[in-house]
């Protein structure tokens, strides 16, 4: 009988599936379900996300006003159509402007506190002072870029998108890392790119130590000097297609050194850590 629920469970989880619209494509062993095709541009947005006009723009002073008050102030002014909305006065607020699934123009004219814009997919943020903790954790896409230096976890488990920071940052720099791009103009703390899965992180100052531990996949450049790489994390060759697309990501944000990407040093996953649970307790002692 449990058998035969199970199975009744599984069924109904494909006819869902399918009455989603998702298809499943057998691929040398996986399967892939397609959720969206490129042609159909309405399945690239939410469908409660507003409609906003970028040229729409209007101030918030979030001076004397709680979190919670100026997040459902930003809301409200989306819900409205504005596209381009300046947050001044944040002062140090935790999470502000999270959880932003929509396109918007967002600016914050001073330094946020900790888990600023955490958990958003879509908008472009610029951020004109810092950033506590857990900057842009979760995020999907969109950019934000932070005129200064920013805390510990930056990036953490972010998945999409451009996350710039043109200061320093602290420790432990996209850990979990999922997807995306997070460059920093100066230095990262220790532990940066641990138990990093994907996605590319640039790093034009130094790096701290541990760097890359536990890295299962991804991309970890950096222009300065390294302390120390971490567990299964090795160097490995800086390629023309690397400095190409080092050279444009850079110059985009204004951050290319002047003397170009050939001294960035590349460092990747060792995956030696992929099959660990079948390593011997000898060879195991070899790789930690």
């Amino acid at each position: 009988m449990a058998g035969v629920n199970a199975q009744s469970r599984g069924d109904g989880q494909e006819q869902r599936a399918r009455d989603m619209g998702m298809t499943t494509e057998a691929l040398s062993g996986r399967t892939q379900q397609v959720f969206f095709e490129p042609s159909e541009e309405e399945r690239f947005t939410y469908p409660w996300a507003p409609e906003v006009d970028y040229n729409k723009r209007t101030e918030i002073d979030a001076d004397g006003l709680t979190t919670t008050e100026v997040n459902k102030r930003l809301r409200d002014l989306m819900a409205e159509g504005y596209g381009t909305v300046v947050i001044q006065n944040p002062r140090g607020k935790h999470g502000l402007g999270v959880g932003i699934l929509s396109r918007l123009n967002l600016i914050f004219e001073g330094s946020l506190g900790y888990f600023g814009v955490g958990l958003i997919d879509g908008p472009n943020v610029r951020i004109t002072g810092r950033v506590g903790w857990s900057c842009a954790e979760n995020m999907m896409a969109g950019t934000v870029v932070i005129e200064k230096n920013a805390g510990s976890t930056f990036g953490a488990a972010i998945r999409g998108g451009d996350l710039v920071c043109r200061g320093s940052v602290g420790s432990r720099t996209g850990i979990d890392m999922k997807g995306g791009t997070i460059i920093v103009g100066g230095d990262t703390g220790a532990l940066s790119g641990f138990m990093m899965q994907r996605g590319r992180m640039v790093v034009c100052g130094n790096a701290g130590k541990n760097l890359g531990d536990s890295m299962y996949d991804g991309t970890i450049y950096v222009g300065g000097e390294i302390r120390s790489l971490g567990v299964d994390a090795v160097e490995a060759e800086l390629t023309d297609l690397d400095k190409a697309w080092l050279t444009r990501k850079l110059r985009q944000y204004g951050l290319l050194p002047e003397q170009g990407v050939d001294h960035f040093t590349k460092v990747v996953a060792g995956k030696q850590l992929w099959n660990y649970d079948n390593l011997e307790p000898n060879e195991k002692k070899l790789i930690l």
